[in-house]
């Protein structure tokens, strides 16, 4: 991890907590964490707890994230959040998630268009890219993280992408899911070394120095710091560990020691 790029330590409760527990839970999480300025904490709660928690917030402890957003900034399309009905309450938004790939059907096409609408509305997007079961045993983990980054970022500029975050989170290793299996040291560091030598054919080498590049899948306070010790690795996209606070607050931690010994 360049000690120059900021760590990032995410949470994605899913679809987990009412407004009122959440709003709880970032009380408890506000009382027990004290933020330095080179890692940034972010919640990603479910729609229904942004505006409340965006009142409710120190945003010099905590910055807010959606989950997801439509690609279009208004219109007819019932049960959708837009990015600009969200902007006001978030700086990050989640973008092409497995879940939303693989269980509601996302199209790269459409996640391209997710990334285009965050950055028109002023978020972050926060793009995630990772194999399948499948392909990493066919060999195919190459193709499919080129595949998905190449497609995720097919509307981006070279004068935007610097406010740009990849996720590298593999499918097989996501705790949620049966059968995962955390991913090696050397899995994740050889997939990071891939999406920065894509982005330097695509954009240029500083580019591809300077982007953030965050791992997922199976993360918890035992496996964190060996996670942000791996080179090229700026932060965690954490799923399950982020909503026990016990555990969030010891990942910040540990994140705060990784950085500082950097």
């Amino acid at each position: 991890m360049d000690n120059n790029r900021k760590t990032y330590i995410i949470a994605n409760w899913k679809m987990n907590f009412t407004p009122g527990e959440a709003s709880l839970y970032l009380n408890k999480l506000a009382n027990r964490y004290q933020p330095v300025r080179k890692v940034q904490a972010i919640l990603a709660p479910g729609m229904v707890s942004l505006q409340t928690l965006s009142l409710q917030i120190n945003r010099r402890q905590f910055k807010l994230a959606a989950q997801n957003c439509h690609w279009q900034d208004y219109g007819s399309y019932t049960g959708e959040v837009s990015p600009t009905q969200i902007r006001s309450f978030v700086d990050y938004v989640i973008i092409g998630h497995s879940e939303r790939r693989y269980v509601f059907n996302e199209t790269d096409k459409i996640i391209a268009q997710k990334v285009a609408a965050a950055i028109r509305n002023g978020l972050t997007p926060i793009l995630c890219i990772g194999e399948t079961e499948l392909e990493r045993r066919d060999g195919e983990t190459k193709a499919a993280i080129y595949d998905q980054l190449a497609a995720g970022l097919s509307q981006v500029s070279a004068e935007d992408i610097d406010k740009v975050i990849i996720a590298y989170e593999p499918v097989w290793a996501i705790s949620s899911n049966k059968g995962a299996k955390p991913a090696s040291p050397l899995d994740i560091e050889e997939v990071q070394k891939l999406i920065r030598k894509h982005i330097a054919r695509r954009y240029d080498a500083q580019t591809a120095e300077n982007i953030s590049i965050l791992y997922g899948g199976s993360v918890n306070k035992d496996t964190a710091a060996g996670y942000l010790s791996i080179d090229g690795i700026d932060g965690l996209l954490i799923g399950n560990a982020s909503l026990i606070a016990d555990q969030f607050c010891a990942i910040l931690e540990i994140a705060k020691g990784v950085k500082n010994e950097r």
